[in-house]
Protein backbone atom coordinates (compact mmCIF):
# COMPACT_ATOMS: atom_id res chain seq x y z
CA UNK A 1 0.00 0.00 0.00
CA UNK A 2 1.47 3.35 -1.01
CA UNK A 3 2.30 5.98 1.60
CA UNK A 4 -0.09 8.37 -0.13
CA UNK A 5 -2.99 6.16 0.98
CA UNK A 6 -1.70 6.02 4.52
CA UNK A 7 -0.06 9.33 5.40
CA UNK A 8 -1.56 12.78 5.21
CA UNK A 9 0.82 15.66 5.85
CA UNK A 10 -1.62 18.44 4.95
CA UNK A 11 -1.21 21.45 7.19
CA UNK A 12 2.34 20.44 8.14
CA UNK A 13 5.43 22.52 7.41
CA UNK A 14 8.55 20.41 6.87
CA UNK A 15 12.17 21.50 6.59
CA UNK A 16 14.22 18.93 4.68
CA UNK A 17 18.01 19.20 4.52
CA UNK A 18 20.19 17.52 1.92
CA UNK A 19 17.25 17.94 -0.44
CA UNK A 20 19.20 18.61 -3.63
CA UNK A 21 19.76 14.90 -4.31
CA UNK A 22 19.19 11.33 -3.21
CA UNK A 23 17.02 10.51 -0.22
CA UNK A 24 16.47 14.17 0.65
CA UNK A 25 15.17 14.94 -2.84
CA UNK A 26 12.88 11.89 -2.84
CA UNK A 27 11.55 12.90 0.58
CA UNK A 28 10.83 16.46 -0.57
CA UNK A 29 8.85 15.24 -3.58
CA UNK A 30 6.90 12.68 -1.52
CA UNK A 31 6.10 15.18 1.25
CA UNK A 32 4.79 17.56 -1.40
CA UNK A 33 2.55 14.80 -2.79
CA UNK A 34 1.25 14.17 0.72
CA UNK A 35 0.19 17.80 1.12
CA UNK A 36 2.99 19.22 3.25
CA UNK A 37 4.43 22.68 2.74
CA UNK A 38 8.12 22.05 2.33
CA UNK A 39 11.27 24.08 2.80
CA UNK A 40 14.20 22.42 1.06
CA UNK A 41 17.85 23.21 1.44
CA UNK A 42 21.07 22.00 -0.14
CA UNK A 43 24.42 23.24 -1.37
CA UNK A 44 23.85 23.01 -5.15
CA UNK A 45 21.41 25.61 -6.43
CA UNK A 46 20.79 24.02 -9.82
CA UNK A 47 19.96 20.65 -8.28
CA UNK A 48 17.75 22.30 -5.68
CA UNK A 49 15.84 24.13 -8.38
CA UNK A 50 15.24 20.85 -10.21
CA UNK A 51 13.92 19.21 -7.05
CA UNK A 52 11.77 22.25 -6.36
CA UNK A 53 10.22 21.94 -9.82
CA UNK A 54 9.43 18.27 -9.15
CA UNK A 55 7.83 19.18 -5.83
CA UNK A 56 5.66 21.82 -7.46
CA UNK A 57 4.67 19.46 -10.28
CA UNK A 58 3.71 16.60 -7.98
CA UNK A 59 2.38 18.49 -4.97
CA UNK A 60 -0.16 21.08 -3.99
CA UNK A 61 2.22 23.75 -2.72
CA UNK A 62 5.25 25.53 -4.12
CA UNK A 63 8.36 24.67 -2.07
CA UNK A 64 10.49 27.26 -0.33
CA UNK A 65 14.12 26.84 -1.38
CA UNK A 66 17.19 27.95 0.56
CA UNK A 67 20.70 27.33 -0.74
CA UNK A 68 23.13 26.82 2.11
CA UNK A 69 26.04 24.84 3.52
CA UNK A 70 25.11 23.45 6.94
CA UNK A 71 28.78 23.11 7.83
CA UNK A 72 28.67 26.90 8.23
CA UNK A 73 26.89 28.09 11.36
CA UNK A 74 25.63 31.26 9.71
CA UNK A 75 24.04 29.26 6.90
CA UNK A 76 22.31 26.94 9.35
CA UNK A 77 20.88 29.90 11.23
CA UNK A 78 19.76 31.51 7.96
CA UNK A 79 18.06 28.33 6.73
CA UNK A 80 16.03 28.01 9.92
CA UNK A 81 15.21 31.71 10.28
CA UNK A 82 14.12 32.11 6.66
CA UNK A 83 11.92 29.01 6.86
CA UNK A 84 10.14 30.33 9.95
CA UNK A 85 9.81 33.78 8.39
CA UNK A 86 8.28 32.28 5.24
CA UNK A 87 5.87 29.79 6.81
CA UNK A 88 5.44 31.10 10.35
CA UNK A 89 5.89 27.67 11.92
CA UNK A 90 7.72 24.33 11.70
CA UNK A 91 6.05 20.95 12.16
CA UNK A 92 8.65 18.47 10.87
CA UNK A 93 12.44 18.54 10.63
CA UNK A 94 14.08 15.95 8.38
CA UNK A 95 17.85 15.92 8.92
CA UNK A 96 19.00 14.26 5.71
CA UNK A 97 22.22 16.10 4.80
CA UNK A 98 25.24 13.85 5.11
CA UNK A 99 28.49 12.75 3.47
CA UNK A 100 30.64 9.62 3.32
CA UNK A 101 34.36 9.17 2.74
CA UNK A 102 36.49 6.07 2.46
CA UNK A 103 39.14 5.47 5.11
CA UNK A 104 40.31 3.29 7.99
CA UNK A 105 42.28 3.89 11.20
CA UNK A 106 45.55 3.77 9.24
CA UNK A 107 44.73 6.38 6.62
CA UNK A 108 41.83 8.59 7.75
CA UNK A 109 43.24 12.03 8.46
CA UNK A 110 42.00 14.24 11.25
CA UNK A 111 40.78 16.66 8.60
CA UNK A 112 38.59 13.91 7.10
CA UNK A 113 37.36 12.91 10.53
CA UNK A 114 36.46 16.51 11.39
CA UNK A 115 34.71 17.00 8.05
CA UNK A 116 32.62 13.87 8.59
CA UNK A 117 31.54 14.86 12.09
CA UNK A 118 30.98 18.51 11.17
CA UNK A 119 28.42 17.54 8.53
CA UNK A 120 26.97 14.29 9.87
CA UNK A 121 26.72 15.24 13.56
CA UNK A 122 27.55 18.84 14.45
CA UNK A 123 25.38 20.50 11.79
CA UNK A 124 22.43 18.30 12.78
CA UNK A 125 22.94 19.15 16.44
CA UNK A 126 23.00 22.85 15.60
CA UNK A 127 19.96 22.91 13.32
CA UNK A 128 17.94 20.75 15.70
CA UNK A 129 18.83 22.99 18.62
CA UNK A 130 17.60 26.00 16.69
CA UNK A 131 14.43 24.24 15.52
CA UNK A 132 13.32 22.76 18.86
CA UNK A 133 11.35 25.79 20.18
CA UNK A 134 9.32 25.88 16.96
CA UNK A 135 8.75 22.11 17.01
CA UNK A 136 7.59 22.29 20.62
CA UNK A 137 5.09 24.99 19.69
CA UNK A 138 3.64 22.68 17.00
CA UNK A 139 4.08 19.42 18.93
CA UNK A 140 5.99 18.35 15.87
CA UNK A 141 8.63 15.74 15.21
CA UNK A 142 12.12 15.06 13.89
CA UNK A 143 13.32 12.33 11.55
CA UNK A 144 17.08 11.84 11.28
CA UNK A 145 18.54 9.98 8.31
CA UNK A 146 21.18 7.69 9.78
CA UNK A 147 22.49 4.42 8.32
CA UNK A 148 22.76 0.72 8.96
CA UNK A 149 26.42 1.67 9.52
CA UNK A 150 25.33 3.25 12.80
CA UNK A 151 23.90 -0.09 13.94
CA UNK A 152 26.53 -2.48 12.60
CA UNK A 153 30.28 -2.32 12.00
CA UNK A 154 31.81 -2.27 8.52
CA UNK A 155 35.50 -1.81 7.59
CA UNK A 156 36.80 0.93 5.34
CA UNK A 157 34.48 3.78 6.35
CA UNK A 158 35.49 4.24 9.97
CA UNK A 159 34.66 7.90 10.59
CA UNK A 160 31.36 7.54 8.71
CA UNK A 161 30.36 4.60 10.90
CA UNK A 162 31.24 6.54 14.02
CA UNK A 163 29.29 9.60 12.89
CA UNK A 164 26.15 7.54 12.27
CA UNK A 165 26.46 5.81 15.64
CA UNK A 166 26.68 9.25 17.22
CA UNK A 167 23.57 10.30 15.30
CA UNK A 168 21.65 7.27 16.58
CA UNK A 169 22.58 8.16 20.17
CA UNK A 170 21.52 11.74 19.45
CA UNK A 171 18.15 10.47 18.23
CA UNK A 172 17.54 8.41 21.37
CA UNK A 173 18.67 11.09 23.81
CA UNK A 174 16.73 13.94 22.21
CA UNK A 175 13.66 11.70 21.98
CA UNK A 176 13.76 11.24 25.76
CA UNK A 177 14.41 14.91 26.38
CA UNK A 178 11.55 16.15 24.19
CA UNK A 179 8.95 13.45 24.91
CA UNK A 180 7.50 15.40 27.86
CA UNK A 181 6.91 18.27 25.42
CA UNK A 182 5.13 16.01 22.88
CA UNK A 183 7.88 16.16 20.27
CA UNK A 184 8.81 12.81 18.73
CA UNK A 185 12.33 12.01 17.44
CA UNK A 186 13.15 8.99 15.30
CA UNK A 187 15.63 7.88 12.66
CA UNK A 188 15.65 5.78 9.54
CA UNK A 189 18.73 3.63 8.99
CA UNK A 190 19.09 2.84 5.29
CA UNK A 191 21.26 0.14 3.83
CA UNK A 192 22.90 0.59 0.46
CA UNK A 193 20.61 2.95 -1.44
CA UNK A 194 21.00 3.90 -5.09
CA UNK A 195 22.05 7.55 -4.90
CA UNK A 196 25.27 9.42 -5.72
CA UNK A 197 26.49 9.23 -2.09
CA UNK A 198 29.14 6.55 -2.62
CA UNK A 199 30.43 8.15 -5.83
CA UNK A 200 30.84 11.47 -4.05
CA UNK A 201 32.62 9.55 -1.30
CA UNK A 202 35.32 8.29 -3.63
CA UNK A 203 34.08 5.28 -5.64
CA UNK A 204 34.61 5.43 -9.39
CA UNK A 205 32.01 4.00 -11.78
CA UNK A 206 33.54 0.52 -11.91
CA UNK A 207 33.94 0.26 -8.15
CA UNK A 208 30.39 1.52 -7.64
CA UNK A 209 28.94 -1.12 -9.97
CA UNK A 210 30.90 -3.79 -8.10
CA UNK A 211 29.61 -2.35 -4.82
CA UNK A 212 25.98 -2.56 -6.01
CA UNK A 213 26.51 -6.13 -7.25
CA UNK A 214 27.93 -7.12 -3.86
CA UNK A 215 24.81 -5.62 -2.25
CA UNK A 216 22.79 -8.51 -3.67
CA UNK A 217 24.66 -10.75 -1.22
CA UNK A 218 24.83 -8.42 1.79
CA UNK A 219 21.11 -7.54 1.84
CA UNK A 220 18.64 -10.29 2.69
CA UNK A 221 16.18 -9.08 0.04
CA UNK A 222 18.88 -9.48 -2.58
CA UNK A 223 19.19 -5.90 -3.83
CA UNK A 224 20.08 -2.34 -2.83
CA UNK A 225 17.28 0.07 -1.96
CA UNK A 226 15.76 3.01 -3.80
CA UNK A 227 15.66 6.54 -2.37
CA UNK A 228 11.85 6.53 -2.69
CA UNK A 229 11.62 3.50 -0.39
CA UNK A 230 13.50 5.35 2.35
CA UNK A 231 11.32 8.41 1.77
CA UNK A 232 8.20 6.30 2.38
CA UNK A 233 9.55 5.30 5.80
CA UNK A 234 10.43 8.90 6.63
CA UNK A 235 6.92 10.01 5.71
CA UNK A 236 5.40 7.39 7.98
CA UNK A 237 7.54 8.37 10.97
CA UNK A 238 6.77 12.05 10.34
CA UNK A 239 3.03 11.45 10.12
CA UNK A 240 0.38 11.22 12.81
CA UNK A 241 0.12 7.50 12.04
CA UNK A 242 3.38 7.12 13.98
CA UNK A 243 2.08 9.09 16.97
CA UNK A 244 3.26 6.50 19.54
CA UNK A 245 6.74 5.97 18.09
CA UNK A 246 9.72 7.90 19.44
CA UNK A 247 13.39 7.11 20.03
CA UNK A 248 13.30 4.43 17.32
CA UNK A 249 15.88 3.48 14.72
CA UNK A 250 13.99 2.00 11.77
CA UNK A 251 16.19 -0.09 9.45
CA UNK A 252 15.24 0.44 5.81
CA UNK A 253 17.97 -1.84 4.57
CA UNK A 254 16.55 -4.98 3.01
CA UNK A 255 17.48 -6.90 6.14
CA UNK A 256 21.17 -6.04 6.11
CA UNK A 257 21.24 -5.16 9.83
CA UNK A 258 20.14 -8.73 10.63
CA UNK A 259 22.76 -10.46 8.49
CA UNK A 260 26.19 -11.92 9.11
CA UNK A 261 27.34 -12.64 5.53
CA UNK A 262 29.77 -15.56 5.22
Amino acid sequence: MAASSLCNLSGKVALITGASSGIGAATAVLFSKLGAQVAITGRKENNLNEVGAQCEKNGKNKPFMVVGDLAKEEDTQRVLDSTIKHFGKLSILVNCAGIIELGNIENTTLQQYDRMFNINVRSIYHLTMLAVPHLIAEKGNIVNVSSVNGMRSFPGVLSYNMSKSALDQFTRCVALELAPKSVRVNSVNPGVTITNLQKRGGLDDAAYEKFLERSKETHALGRPGEAEEVAQAIAFLASDEASFITGAQLPVDGGRHAMCPR
